[in-house]
């Protein structure tokens, strides 16, 4: 059992907001004050602190001229503007926020004050409230030090571990201090959700919002598996050497702290999220699709369509089976495609996406039309030379 790979297993779960099988129900949180400087930032306390600084401020070299990140100024703004609401415009200072074009669903927070945020998340939640939270359970992270407090537990015990390998029945003793360091990582995981939580309520957003995140990436979870007809994997975390609670134990909890805290009768946002989000709606949604997860998909489209199907998410749902291809999706997407344009959709890709499902079900002059529609629409399209191509307009090189 090779323990300091563990550790460092470890450190990597602690970054980690969530995923779809991991969870963390909440406690009370600290009250400890943050070390800050004379400008009010944070800085470092220790050797093994600053040693922490140092690593992460290479890694943070590295994604700031990644490609992944998304530089968009107005996004960029409005994320910003949701954690400096949620944890206060002073605290807000310490944080640097990197948002990275991926589909999976992920937040973290480095112990220098580097932020991502993966465009799977924004995907996902469904208002300001639900981004609050997860920006909230980050910064609790940061705030508290848990990297750092992870850090050494770990080293002492590693050490510890070295040593009792020695003897004979030392893996015992062994499996011991691994499962009292995964414990130790969970009860931190358990204390940014109070601090979530209580972020929530002093920001005025709904704290009710906390739990339907997890309880929706449950269930997305259930559609996966239906579709694929496999057992769920919902509850599936790694028993006593996971990192994160059940989401099922953390969703009930939330649930049950959201009914005593203030807080419950807060905002949502879900306006203001839409209307930032909506630039970026086509790309995040292309990036979901490429997964292949039909059942995950359609029960996201699902859900965030509870109010209703507007003509982005008509638009979705008509990629999803243009791009699946079984028996009769062709003529479905195409249908949407209709439905969200005659809704007063104005997304470009809503032409190129009919054109193709016409040109695919035997229309290729009404394919072409949609095609060349999409050109005028989007002058810019990265794909501009492949389409122009099958329009035989003659701009392709």
């Amino acid at each position: 059992m090779n323990i300091a790979r563990i550790a460092v297993n470890v450190i990597a779960g602690l970054a980690v907001c969530t995923s779809l099988a991991q969870a963390r129900p909440a406690v009370q949180a600290s009250q400890a004050a943050v070390p800050r400087d004379d400008s009010g930032l944070y800085t470092p306390t220790d050797p093994i602190e600053r040693g922490l600084w140092l690593q992460t401020d290479d890694a943070e070299r590295t994604m700031r001229n990644s490609p992944l990140v998304i530089r968009d100024p107005a996004l960029n703004a409005y994320v910003r503007g949701v954690l400096c609401r949620t944890v206060g415009e002073a605290k807000c200072r310490n944080a640097r926020i990197y948002i990275v074009r991926t589909p999976q669903f992920n937040a973290t927070m480095a112990p220098n004050g580097m932020m991502e945020v993966w465009t799977g998340l924004l995907l996902r939640v469904q208002n300001e409230a639900q981004l609050a939270t997860v920006l909230g359970h980050e910064f609790t992270h940061f705030e508290q030090r848990h990297s750092v407090r992870l850090f050494k537990d770990i080293k002492s015990k590693s050490d510890a571990a070295g040593f009792l390998g020695m003897l004979p029945w030392g893996f015992v003793l062994q499996a011991g201090l691994l499962v009292s360091m995964y414990g130790f990582s969970r009860e931190m995981e358990r204390e940014a959700d109070a601090g979530a939580l209580l972020k929530m309520a002093g920001a005025g957003y709904d704290t009710r919002e906390a739990a339907r995140i997890w309880e929706r990436l449950r269930a997305e979870m259930d559609a996966t598996a239906a579709a694929r007809n496999t057992k769920t994997r919902k509850d599936k975390n790694g028993g006593i050497f996971a990192t994160h609670p059940p989401t099922a134990e953390r969703a009930q909890y939330l649930v049950e702290q959201a009914a005593k805290a203030p807080g419950t009768a807060g905002a949502t946002g879900a306006d203001r999220y839409r209307a930032a989000l909506g630039p970026w709606w086509p790309q995040f949604v292309d990036d979901q699709l490429k997964f292949n997860d039909f059942g995950a998909s359609a029960y996201l489209l699902e859900s965030l369509a509870s109010e209703g199907w507007t003509p982005p998410l008509l638009y979705a749902r008509a990629e999803l089976h243009r791009r699946r291809g079984a028996e009769g999706d062709v003529a479905r997407a195409a249908g949407l495609y209709d439905q969200a344009i005659a809704g007063g959709g104005i997304l470009p890709e809503l032409w190129r996406g009919r054109g193709l499902a016409r040109i695919k079900l035997g229309q290729p002059d009404a394919g072409k039309a949609d095609l060349t529609e999409y050109l005028k629409r989007a002058p810019g399209a990265a794909d501009r030379a492949m389409i122009a191509m099958m329009t035989g307009t003659g701009e392709a090189r």
